[in-house]
Order: C-alpha cells, then structure tokens, then sequence
C-alpha cells in the first residue's frame, strides 16, 4: 500500500498527460497508470499518417508544439506529448491494468496488475480521472473467422503486403487510408462498406483521392455491401448483386471503435445504456461519485468522432481546478 495521492489518473494519452500536466503545475501528487505505453492510441495509428489538426490546437498543458509544418505527423506527435511529460516531470506507472477503482471514505483505493509480471497493486489516492479513450476497443462486426491470424483490427504499414490482395472493412479515415495506402504499395485492394460512399468526415485532401483511385478502378470498392464471415477461401460479402467471395491474404477490419463502459460502470459512473455517455458536470468534469472524473474521449460516449485533443485540452485545467478547491475539504 503506497502513501496517498492526491489525484490518479488512468490513461496516459493526451488528455491524461494533460490532466498530469497540470496537476504537478499546481504541486500536487499524481500518477498516470495506462495498461500501454505513453500516448498508445497514437503510436497505433498509420506510421506516415499526418493529423487532420493543426499543431497549435494539439497543444497542451502551454507547452508549444514547434515544428515547421501546420499539420503534425504520427511521429512528431509522439514526440510532442513525451516532451510535455519530460517538462512537468509527470509520474507513470505504464503496461498495468487497472482492475478496481474503490471508493471509500477518505478517497479511493485503485488495484492494479503490472502485465509484466502480474504482480499486484494497490495505490490510495484522494481523486480518480479516468482518460482511457477508446482505441483499446475496436468495433466487431460479430461474423465468423473474425479471429483469424489474417483479420486484423489495426492497420499500420502497407509494405509487408506488397503483392497481395488485400480486403479493407470501413469507409472513415483509418479504412480510406489504408486503402490508399497498400496500392500504392503494389497491393490489390478491395474497399468493402455497408453504406453507400466513404463518409463525408473523411480529411478533404484524402476523399478525393481515394474516391478517383475508385472511379479509375484502381482499387475496387463494394459498397451497399456487408460481410457475413472471414474463411479460408477468403472474405465472404453479401451485397446488391448477391453472395460473393473476395480473394484475400489479410484483411483488415477498420470500423472504428467504442469506449470501455463496462469499466466506467465498474469505478460507479453512471453510464446511458444507449448512447455510452457518462453523466458528468461538464464544468468540472466530476462523476457523480464525488471526486471521481471523467475527461477526454470517454465523455462522447458512442460518438466517438466529436470529442479529440483539440476540443477537450481544458478538461485537465477543470479537473485540477475542482479538485484544488475538493482538497480543501474531505472529499
């Protein structure tokens, strides 16, 4: 059992560095826990992917973000966030799980598991934040052979498919990436989604291209069309022409992806069955169990693509500062 923290922080992505960020800003003792690395949903994106966002607007905790482009790529954001917890000298405790958020009179007890070794935490801590995001719980579409070696639920890099034929599942901006992507990289492509086009919020250099990639038949797309299993002979689709079978030596299901509220409900939030949103004060970001948080991602519940970094940045600065004035009384 470790002294008391003042406030622990599940998640280390960006929302949970700046709520770190301004926590040791205002002299108070705080730990990240994250079951990965430092901003893990990053390092999983595309590894040449550049941010929709501008770089001012995912800036955190006042630390500039100085590169000379206007949008950052994967690799530059990695190496932005490490320098906010470099600067503020931020605690972590990473590649731990966090099982049980308990609250008690005096604050909380948080058990963990360190996935090296599974050895067993315990920590006490006044205040819980949780900013675990999503990117951990990858949509399924719920067919069979969705767990075969070939089916993957993260794309990275084309280049070990060079010459195969590929099937991509989705039409957001991971899939119409990924798409453009492998043929580029010589790679026989198959764009499968159950809608009628890529989806209008697709980043506007990107649609266009992968849309006349489609129109010159350069990469085959099938929309109107869903899978019904993934086996040995390859993706099985039924579409407006009927049943068909897509010839496949990996494919990739990139159908975005849905917080863990099971957790959430686990630690005493309060979570709309429906929509997945957690109930909160939304000026401080406070659970209605008291001195428990909920920021970042987490916050949209299903609607996955209206909260980012650039539009919760003043999650932490609300946190920590509802919790300066907590402090002074039992909480």
């Amino acid at each position: 059992m470790s002294e008391m923290l003042d406030l622990l922080v599940v998640g280390a992505g960006p929302t949970g560095i700046a709520i770190g960020a301004e926590a040791r800003r205002e002299g108070m003792s705080v730990l990240l826990v994250d079951r990965g690395p430092v901003t893990a949903a990053i390092q999983g994106y595309p590894t040449f992917m550049e941010f929709f966002t501008t770089r001012d607007r995912l800036e955190i905790a006042g630390i500039p973000f100085t590169i000379p482009d206007a949008k950052p790529t994967r690799r530059q954001a990695l190496s932005y966030y490490r320098s906010v917890v470099d600067a503020f000298k931020i605690p972590l405790a990473l590649y731990e799980d966090v099982l049980e958020v308990r609250r008690e009179d005096d604050g909380f007890t948080v058990v963990g598991r360190r996935l090296r070794d599974g050895v067993e935490t315990v920590r006490r801590t006044r205040s819980v934040a949780l900013a675990t995001g999503y990117f951990f719980n990858p949509r399924r579409l719920g067919v069979e052979g969705e767990d075969l070696p070939w089916v993957h639920d993260r794309y990275v890099e084309p280049h070990p498919h060079y010459g195969q034929d590929v099937v991509v599942i989705g039409a957001g901006n991971t899939a119409a990436e990924a798409a453009v992507e492998l043929w580029r990289a010589g790679v026989r492509v198959t764009l499968v989604h159950r809608g009628a086009a890529l989806k209008p919020g697709v980043k506007y250099w990107l649609k266009p291209d992968v849309e006349n990639r489609i129109e010159e038949g350069s990469i085959a797309a099938r929309f109107h069309t869903r899978v019904t299993a993934f086996r040995n002979d390859g993706v099985h689709v039924e579409g407006p022409d009927g049943p068909a079978v897509l010839p496949a030596d990996a494919a990739f299901v990139l159908v975005g992806y849905t917080p863990d509220a099971d957790f959430e409900r686990r630690c005493g939030v309060e979570v709309d069955p429906e929509t997945l949103i957690p109930k909160v004060d939304p000026e401080t970001c406070e659970s209605t169990v008291p001195g428990l948080y909920v920021a970042g991602t987490l916050q949209a519940g299903r609607w996955t693509d209206r909260i980012f970094i650039e539009n919760s940045r003043d999650h932490g600065p609300k946190i920590v500062s509802h919790l300066k004035s907590r402090l002074l009384t039992p909480v």
